[in-house]
């Protein structure tokens, strides 16, 4: 098969577009045919600094396709089903091998580009939201980077549970415009304002009860910054490539809280499991949106990171082999 692999950690032109050898079916897995890779943004951060498991390295955590082997022990897929995918690495590939239950039925009729970005962005926002943020409704909830792909999930799952005000933050009023449909209440230029003190002045001084932050860093400041009495905020990535160096004085007087969030530690037990599945037939009955922004040849898999990475996106970048 054909795959876009790389040797070592670094730039996206790391990436080299080989024929490597096929996956093979693990008795409690399956074999697809990948059709659509949906680029996470823990796949832009593993290529630049992550362990390479393999060697030549085939990065990506989510992608969708056919079924085209299925190991002996499985009884829950079968060949020629449509499915979505994750894992550890592995979806920038023609094919990928996954255990089954890191796989979830597509409904009929819904687009697998679509379904390829399901799992681990509405999945991460869901828990981010309601599992850890403990969300309610009426509540006020802040998304940082609200044109990822885990803050578009956010701010319409936010909407639907009855939030008083949703905010987001991006880096232009041009994609902050584009939010407004799924959602946003208020959008916040983080490139022209102060986050925390713009929060305040929406909120008449009040604050978040409900912070999604995916990119750390000196964000982090800005979400405890904007804070309401009892807030919190959901912390679940390093997007923004900085140290983790934050001033919690705050936190305590407040009573509020910040709660690490990572998808993957509870994604094969029966509740995300269950969970990720409703999510997809949400995004397929047109409950949910999945926003794509472009899409690139396999083979370009080096300037599709390099597009993610420029922040100028609204929404997922794919790759289709």
């Amino acid at each position: 098969m054909k795959a876009a692999v790389y040797y070592e950690n670094g730039s996206p032109d790391v990436f080299r577009y080989e024929e490597v050898p096929d996956p093979q079916v693990h008795p409690k897995g399956i074999v697809i045919r990948v059709e659509a890779v949906s680029i996470e943004g823990g796949d832009t951060l593993n290529r630049l600094r992550g362990a390479l498991a393999t060697k030549p390295h085939i990065v990506g955590y989510q992608a969708a396709g056919e079924v085209v082997e299925v190991g002996a022990e499985v009884t829950n897929f079968k060949v020629g089903q449509k499915v979505v995918t994750t894992g550890a690495f592995g979806s920038h590939a023609e094919l990928r091998a996954v255990a089954a239950r890191s796989a979830w039925a597509v409904p009929d009729g819904m687009d697998l580009k679509v379904a390829a970005c399901v799992p681990i962005p509405f999945g991460t926002a869901h828990e981010c939201l309601f599992e850890f943020g403990r969300m309610q409704k009426g509540e006020v909830v802040l998304v940082q980077a609200g044109a990822s792909g885990v803050g578009i999930a956010a701010i319409q799952l936010a909407a639907r549970a009855g939030a008083s005000m949703v905010l987001a933050t991006a880096s232009s009023d041009e994609r902050l415009e584009k939010l407004k449909p799924l959602g946003l209440t208020h959008g916040i230029n983080y490139d022209r304002d102060d986050v925390a003190s713009e929060v305040m002045r929406l909120t008449g001084n009040k604050g978040a009860d409900v912070i999604v932050d995916p990119v750390g860093g000196a964000v982090l400041q800005s979400s405890i910054n904007s804070l309401a009495y009892r807030g919190r905020v959901s912390m679940v990535g390093a997007a923004g490539r900085e140290p983790m160096k934050v001033d919690v004085s705050t936190m305590m007087g407040g009573n509020r809280s910040l709660s690490g969030v990572f998808l993957g530690a509870e994604i094969g037990t029966d509740r995300v499991y269950n969970l990720i599945q409703g999510l997809i037939e949400d995004v397929a009955k047109g409950e949910l949106k999945v926003i794509l922004d472009r899409q690139f040849k396999l083979s370009e898999a080096a300037a599709a990171h390099r597009f993610i990475e420029s922040r100028q996106a609204v929404g997922r970048v794919l790759l289709v082999p």
